[in-house]
Formats: C-alpha cells, sequence, structure tokens
C-alpha cells in the first residue's frame, strides 16, 4: 500500500514538472530565449510630399450680394434663381410713386427757394439805393455842420439815418446769401429725390448667375439707408470656384500663397481636382469654449478648372459642375523634396534617453564619470539624469537577429513615409511592423525574428 502511493504521488510530480518544463520553454524561462517576431524593410531615398488635410465648403470665387438702397414694395422681378445675366441688366423693380411724390415736393421747395433769392436779391438794391441817398445826405449835412450851418440835433438826425441805412444794406445781403444756400439745399434734396427714385430699378453690377434669390413680387424690403437693409438676391461667378477651409493654427505656418493642392469634393466620388492657394487669412476664427478652444485660420483654394474639363459636357455651352456650399477636402502640399533618405511612419517612436544606451559617447563620458564619482553621488546623479530624461526619436535597425536602437532626426512626412536627416543611413534594415512591438515592447538587443509582413499580421490575428 505504500509503495502504491508513493508511486502515485511521484506520477503526479512528474506531470506537474512535464507541464512546467513545456510552458517555461515557451515562455522562455529556460533554454532558449524565445524571439519576438517582426517584420523589416529596408530605408532607401524617396519623394516625399508634406500635406495638410483640411475641409470645407465651395464657394465662388467672386460673389456680389444685392440689397436695395431704398425701403419699398418689389413690384416687379425680371430674373429667376440660376438665370445668367449680364452686366447692367434690370433685375428688380421697387415701387417708385413714393420718391417721385418726394421729387415733386422737393421741386416746389426749389422753386420757393429761387423765389426767395430772387426777392432778396430785390430788396437788396432798394437798400442799396436808400444807402446811397442817405449817403449823400449825410455828406451835406456834415459839411453844413461843419461851418455851423446846421444845429448838433439836425446832424445827429442825418447821421443815426444814414448809419441805419448803412446797416439795412449788410442785413439784405445776408439775406441774399441766406437764400442762395436755401437754393443750393433745395438742389441737393431734388437731386438726392432723384438718386433715389434711380435706385428703385436695380441693375447687374457683373455678369454671372443668379446663385440665389430671396425675394418675390409684392414683398416688402427694407434699404441699406436705414440698417443692414433686406438681402435681394447673389450673383456669382461660378465659372471660377474656390474651396474655402479651415486650417489648425498648428499647421497654418508651413501654408503659404500659391501652395498647390489636390481637392476631393463629396459629389464627386473617386475624383480629384488640383487647386492652388489664393488667400491666407492674417486673423483666426475660434470656437468652442474652456479647453476645448479650437483655433483655425480661413484659406482659399481656387479649384483650377482645367483638372475638371472631363465634367463639361460637349452639348452645353454654359455648364457649371460645382455649386456653391458642396462639402470638398483639400489635400494642400506645403513641401516637397526629391530623393531623400525615408523610412515608414510607423518605424519611428520616442524613448526616454535616461540610460546613455543610444549614443555610444554618451555612454563612454557616463562610465568615466562614474568611476570617479561615489555611490550616492551616483545615485543623486542618476534621480537628475531621470527627471531630466526627454523622449527621443529612435528606430530599431535589425541586426543579426536582434533589434539595434538607434537615435535619428527626422524632417518632413506624408502619408506613408517620414525623412531621415541624420542617425541612419541608406540600405539599412529596419524594424517596421507590429507597431505595438517596436512603440512599447523593443528595446536595445532584444531578440527579434524576421519574418514576412503577411505572415506576421496573420499570426497576430490567430
Amino acid at each position: 500500500m505504500k509503495t502504491n502511493k508513493l508511486l502515485k504521488y511521484l506520477l503526479i510530480a512528474a506531470g506537474v514538472l512535464i507541464v512546467f518544463a513545456i510552458i517555461g520553454k515557451k515562455a522562455g524561462w529556460f533554454g532558449k530565449t524565445k524571439s519576438t517576431q517582426v517584420a523589416t524593410e529596408i530605408a532607401q531615398k524617396r519623394t516625399i510630399v508634406e500635406i495638410i488635410t483640411a475641409n470645407g465648403k465651395i464657394q465662388p470665387q467672386v460673389e456680389i450680394k444685392i440689397s436695395s438702397e431704398v425701403s419699398g414694395e418689389v413690384v416687379q422681378l425680371y430674373v429667376k434663381e440660376g438665370q445668367e445675366v449680364k452686366a447692367g441688366d434690370l433685375l428688380v423693380k421697387i415701387n417708385p410713386e413714393i420718391y417721385l411724390a418726394g421729387i415733386e415736393r422737393m421741386e416746389a421747395t426749389l422753386n420757393t427757394a429761387k423765389a426767395n433769392y430772387a426777392n432778396s436779391k430785390a430788396r437788396l438794391a432798394q437798400t442799396e439805393s436808400q444807402f446811397k441817398a442817405d449817403e449823400l445826405s449825410y455828406n451835406r449835412n456834415k459839411k453844413l455842420w461843419n461851418d455851423k450851418a446846421i444845429s448838433d440835433a439836425e446832424f445827429e438826425a442825418a447821421t443815426s439815418k444814414y448809419e441805419m441805412s448803412k446797416s439795412d444794406v449788410e442785413a439784405a445781403r445776408e439775406s441774399v446769401n441766406s437764400a442762395k444756400f436755401n437754393v443750393t439745399s433745395s438742389e441737393a434734396s431734388v437731386r438726392e429725390s432723384r438718386e433715389n427714385l434711380a435706385k428703385t430699378t436695380i441693375y447687374a453690377p457683373m455678369s454671372g448667375t443668379i446663385s440665389a434669390l430671396n425675394v418675390e413680387v409684392g414683398e416688402r424690403v427694407l434699404g441699406t439707408i436705414q440698417m443692414a437693409g433686406t438681402e435681394l438676391m447673389r450673383i456669382a461667378n461660378l465659372d471660377k470656384m474656390e474651396v474655402l477651409v479651415d486650417v489648425n493654427e498648428n499647421d497654418i505656418v508651413k501654408v503659404e500663397n500659391n501652395d498647390t493642392a489636390v481637392i476631393e469634393v463629396d459629389a464627386y466620388l473617386g475624383k480629384k481636382f488640383k487647386g492652388v492657394v489664393t488667400e491666407i487669412a492674417n486673423s483666426a476664427s475660434v470656437s468652442g469654449t474652456g479647453t476645448d478652444v479650437v483655433t483655425n485660420f480661413e484659406i482659399k483654394v481656387l479649384i483650377l478648372k482645367e483638372s475638371y474639363q472631363n465634367l463639361m459636357p460637349k452639348d452645353k455651352k454654359i455648364y457649371y459642375p460645382f455649386r456653391p456650399g458642396m462639402s470638398a477636402t483639400a489635400d494642400i502640399q506645403t513641401n516637397t523634396k526629391f530623393g531623400v533618405l525615408s523610412v515608414p511612419i510607423q518605424a519611428i517612436t520616442t524613448r526616454t534617453d535616461s540610460t546613455g544606451i543610444i549614443a555610444e559617447k554618451k555612454e563612454d563620458t557616463q562610465n568615466k564619470e562614474e568611476a570617479t564619482v561615489s555611490t550616492e553621488d551616483q545615485q543623486k546623479k542618476d534621480k537628475k539624469d531621470k527627471k531630466e530624461a526627454k523622449p527621443i526619436e529612435v528606430v530599431f535597425l535589425f541586426n543579426k537577429g536582434k533589434a539595434l536602437m538607434k537615435e535619428v532626426k527626422t524632417g518632413i512626412q506624408d502619408d506613408n513615409y517620414i525623412e531621415i536627416i541624420s542617425g541612419i543611413s541608406d540600405s539599412t534594415e529596419i524594424i517596421t511592423a507590429p507597431y505595438s512591438v517596436i512603440s512599447k515592447k523593443l528595446k536595445n538587443d532584444l531578440p527579434v525574428e524576421k519574418v514576412d509582413k503577411d505572415k506576421l499580421f496573420s499570426s497576430e490575428k490567430e
């Protein structure tokens, strides 16, 4: 019985050891270290186009809002939405009756002012004639008074009459000037009334398309003389269209006028159009509140007509494929470099260089310093280095079955590749996948196994 019981325990223990050995072997606890499967690519020279993607709406490059300068009822409408018009075409007519009455009233006021002006001039002529007579009488009386031929009272009466006559002349002259100013004011009022009457008839200021029509016959509109006024319609040049997009403040410094762009319009799936940046806003538009504030700058990208000629039907002389308000996406090409060393974007990650592994010179310097400082000083130094450590950009090279970490300096990038300014040379084999391993697991001298990328991702799915 004891022998059977001992045998039973030995078998159980052997089974546990076997399971432990299998698990430990797979986990790399002992025996040969388990390698991490990775995919690699060769760093090579490519052409990289840096792109800023922005969303927006299509709008005409030139669009004019038509408003009435005078208030009143729309009595005639000569256009409809979508109609082509030429500069000088009659668009709309506002009821002119009140303005005709205003002209008649102002003309009557002008005639009254002219009559008063003529009357003032006649009055001036009379007072000047009377003044001459009083002046002659004054001169005679003065001579007689000097000769002691008349009394002081008679001379004082003549002097008083002369002074009054002189004042009457001055008053008459001022009255003439006042009447003249009234005539000028009345003439200006008449011109204003006639201009207001002319403004009841509105003509097209430019050639284009009626892109929006906001009124109907019988509606009353408010003139811009009083306030903002009623927008009657819009005339747009649909032959030249642009995309108005918002670019974040972090990217706006990269954009310049005349930068090229590739435009995609939601209404034309799968088609791409060429554009060029024509205008960059100097002032920002801010949206959101608190920590969600977003600062953007508006950019206008002109759609080049030659890029959408294939959308123009041959049987139609006038056709515009783009309409105001369509949604569009613009990929603005801010920088292009030809033949620069590059690697896939996912090959770049960051590490904190607090150990001195990345740069050999740093490692040598640290080793020398460690040999001359005490253990306490070294601990303080390690804490300081850890505190001051900053993330740096690195790539992992595939070197004889191991990952070799290298610090790099990067430049511009596109959707797939990023420029390497320094750190590695051409034709270097770089670990490029999987990104989860590159960003978190890989470290210097970690054993890795190179496999095909398709096999790598298929094994991950399994």
